[in-house]
């Protein structure tokens, strides 16, 4: 398991700000849990991958993964 946050550069949409906008959990078999931390967006979501949350959260590059530090 290893946990990341996504973090967007540039908020193409408008919607969710700048900065550290969701946190989330890869899991063993590469599937992906992620919550959204902006103040007006309260969702969890699933995807196949990273790759997958990449294609749809992404905004062609506007948007990029930090993973966290292992404990």
């Amino acid at each position: 398991m290893r946990c990341f946050v996504l973090v967007r550069d540039q908020d193409v949409s408008g919607f969710s700000g700048t900065g550290v906008v969701a946190e989330g959990v890869e899991f063993g078999d590469g599937r992906v849990v992620m919550r959204w931390v902006t103040r007006d967006v309260h969702s969890i979501v699933l995807h196949a991958s990273i790759d997958e949350l990449l294609k749809v959260h992404g905004h062609n590059g506007a948007s990029h993964i930090e993973w966290m530090a292992e404990p």
